[in-house]
């Protein structure tokens, strides 16, 4: 078996599962933690916060993603 030794691959790829993570522990360990502490309408608040502060990382990764295919066809 060939292990590859592309150490940017790994950090990249390191990276975005960490960031996936911080983000599925925040809905999946926060959003039930403010339900049971405060209650349903608390944690319906803490959602909609949750998604109204992702929603600009989306854009941006969105915008950069974009840029990236663009530049690389040309």
């Amino acid at each position: 078996m060939k292990y590859s030794r592309d150490l940017r691959r790994y950090a990249s790829r390191t990276n975005f599962w960490l960031i996936i993570g911080g983000f599925g522990a925040l809905f999946v360990i926060g959003l039930p933690l403010i339900y049971w502490i405060y209650g349903p309408n608390a944690a319906l608040l803490g959602l909609l916060c949750l998604l109204a502060g992702l929603l600009p990382i989306i854009l941006v990764l969105a915008v950069l993603w974009l840029l990236d295919r663009i530049a690389k066809n040309e």
